[in-house]
């Protein structure tokens, strides 16, 4: 009997979370075609949104968070801060998992920076003694756009994306790949608001 196609998109749905939170894969294209592999689908019609996999990533990382869990993802948040306080000039914006509450294998934060040129960035990194990596980020949407980005080690070990805007490029966050809106942008107070919501959940203080 063939499944339903609902029930076969939200089988999808979970199993691309799962491939996501456990394998650390990014791309929710990638991840919902290797679901798919998975479980011997392959029709279009059954291939749930990039919305119903997140909606799927976000219940799936509530029902298997755990204390440690938890700490981890407060840890990872302070870390961003961290960084956030030193990069102050570049008026940074935390972005990516971490802003919905997901804490992925890979220990990898996301930030958007501003400035007039990634040189001057650079420069600025070079002066506190961050070496740094280059590379280039391409967003859909609109017309579209390719921005740089710099990746360097920052706190605990951390891998640190900073992709770097012009300097007005504060005013309009590019397309989600996700949803195509707005990504959500969260600067450095709304990052340590974030923080003592985390602590108030922790069974303890530590």
């Amino acid at each position: 009997m063939a499944i339903p196609e609902s029930r076969a998109r939200q089988r999808l749905a979970e199993e691309a979370a799962r491939i996501i939170l456990e394998e650390g894969v990014r791309d929710y294209g990638l991840a919902k075609r290797k679901a798919a592999a998975h479980l011997g689908m392959s029709g279009r019609r059954e291939m749930p949104a990039n919305t119903e996999v997140q909606a799927a990533v976000l219940e799936r990382n509530r029902l298997f968070a755990d204390a440690a869990n938890r700490r981890e993802y407060r840890d990872r948040l302070r870390a961003a801060a961290m960084v956030m306080e030193r990069l102050a000039g570049l008026e940074p914006r935390l972005v990516g998992p971490l802003v919905t509450g997901i804490l992925e294998p890979q220990p990898l934060i996301n930030l958007h920076g501003f400035a007039e040129t990634v040189e001057e960035v650079i420069f600025r990194l070079g002066d506190m003694g961050i070496q740094c990596r280059s590379g280039e980020r391409h967003y859909r949407g609109g017309h579209g756009m390719r921005v740089p980005f710099l990746s360097f080690r920052g706190p605990e070990g951390l891998d640190i994306e900073l992709t770097v805007f012009p300097a007005d490029g504060i005013r309009q966050a590019p397309p989600s790949p996700i949803d195509g809106r707005p990504m959500r942008r969260l600067g450095l107070a709304a990052v340590q608001e974030l923080i003592a919501e985390v602590e108030a959940d922790l069974p303890d203080a530590s």
